[in-house]
């Protein structure tokens, strides 16, 4: 595979290697892994959702608000 970058994200990519101590290759692999890694994650809470909608597992505006002011009191109280 061969991949064609800008030559500033180049640059930055390098400058990034050399702070951590690796090669160009190895930084951008890792960092490609990472963000296909968040791709099939995101991918996957996203369909999930949708399942929870569809199976009408969903609160009101209300309910929410309700429930983030308890976390909220509850947090502050110490709890």
């Amino acid at each position: 595979m061969e991949l064609h970058l800008s030559r500033e994200l180049e640059g930055k990519l390098a400058a990034a290697a050399v702070r951590r101590g690796v090669s160009i290759e190895v930084l951008a692999r890792e960092a490609l892994e990472r963000a296909v890694d968040y791709d099939d994650w995101f991918v996957r809470e996203v369909e999930s959702g949708m399942a929870q909608i569809g199976a009408g597992q969903t609160l009101s505006h209300d309910d929410v608000g309700t429930r983030l002011a308890k976390k909220l009191a509850d947090h502050d109280a110490g709890r």
